[in-house]
């Protein structure tokens, strides 16, 4: 959510208004909270109803400011932001500000000019539903955004100059999920978020999950196999810490079409694909070439990568 889709209007005036009618403004309107204060349509500062009757209410205040200009009482530091500005962006900011502005409204503006305010109340009502529905979203394991948000970035992705979808997914994990349940399960797939998130840390880079143990990124460059080569060497290092050693050196489980086969470790296959030798059209023609891409990579024994079918690489 924007700021700009919950402002509220309150009056503005130049800063050459006397302070007498300023008074009138406040006295004639209980609930307004500011004023805010413009210079040819574009917010210089503003006038709280606090701030106001602190200078007005001093032993000379009501002499010396009521009959002379707002410049002299205005403040002229003021939380100013564009109105197209996410609303959690704007709450870390107001709640950055010094303890005697904290509650100050924000005043949004639009291409520069002045549209409104929002007080410090309704953005704190609005970042609660904000975080409550991003929550909705949110893989409830890893708390990554899960398939509803992934389907918007890969909307998104498809109006990129560059870009290349990673797909993540975890070789052998049922039969290790099957001898040791899903408890043990669910520590491999957050040693792998930790992974992740540690290396796809671009500003503008996407991590997603999918669901079980399939994770999606989205980064806004070609250059991955660097990225590829880190989350896999991490992943090996510790992988074997999460088993048995005498389960990996005597056990023998059934593979998918029954027949007893060696307890294998848990790889990771990573297959990428980007719009540098091929434009998509849709988000299902993108999934169809990612899937296809992901099979090929399953092929291979221990974990790898591949780059458009082209770029391998093996741990043995």
């Amino acid at each position: 959510m924007q700021i700009g889709e919950v402002i509220e209007n309150v009056p503005c005036i130049d800063e050459f208004v006397k302070n007498k009618d300023v008074d009138l403004l406040f006295t004639s309107n209980p609930s307004l909270r500011s004023v805010v204060v413009v210079r040819d349509g574009r917010p210089i500062g503003h006038i709280t109803r606090t701030h106001f009757y602190q200078k007005i209410g001093t032993r000379y205040g009501y002499h010396l400011f009521m009959g002379r200009q707002n410049q002299l009482i205005i403040k002229d530091n003021p939380l100013i932001v564009d109105s197209g500005t996410p609303i959690i962006e704007v709450s870390t900011e107001a709640m950055g500000r010094r303890p005697e502005d904290l509650y100050d409204d924000v005043i949004v503006i639009n291409k520069g000019e002045y549209v409104g305010v929002v007080s410090i109340r309704e953005l704190l009502l609005k970042l609660v539903e904000t975080q409550v529905a991003i929550a909705s979203f949110l893989n409830p394991l890893t708390s990554l955004p899960g398939n509803k948000l992934i389907e918007e970035k890969l909307e998104e992705a498809l109006q990129l100059e560059k870009y290349s979808l990673i797909y993540f997914d975890l070789d052998h994990f049922k039969t290790y999920n099957d001898t040791y349940g899903f408890k043990r399960g669910d520590n491999i797939l957050l040693y792998l978020t930790e992974i992740l998130s540690r290396n796809i840390t671009g500003v503008k880079d996407f991590l997603g999950h999918i669901g079980g143990d399939d994770f999606v990124a989205i980064i806004p460059h070609y250059e991955v196999a660097g990225i590829c080569l880190t989350i896999i060497e991490e992943f090996d290092a510790h992988i074997i810490d999460f088993y048995e050693l005498e389960d990996l050196l005597q056990l023998q489980v059934p593979n998918r079409v029954g027949k007893l086969e060696r307890f294998t470790c848990t790889s990771l296959s990573i297959a990428v694909l980007t719009n540098e030798y091929q434009k998509f059209t849709s988000v299902d023609h993108m999934s169809d070439a990612v899937t296809r891409l992901k099979k090929e990579c399953k092929k291979i024994l221990g974990s790898c990568y591949l780059i458009n079918s082209k770029q391998t690489y093996l741990v043995h």
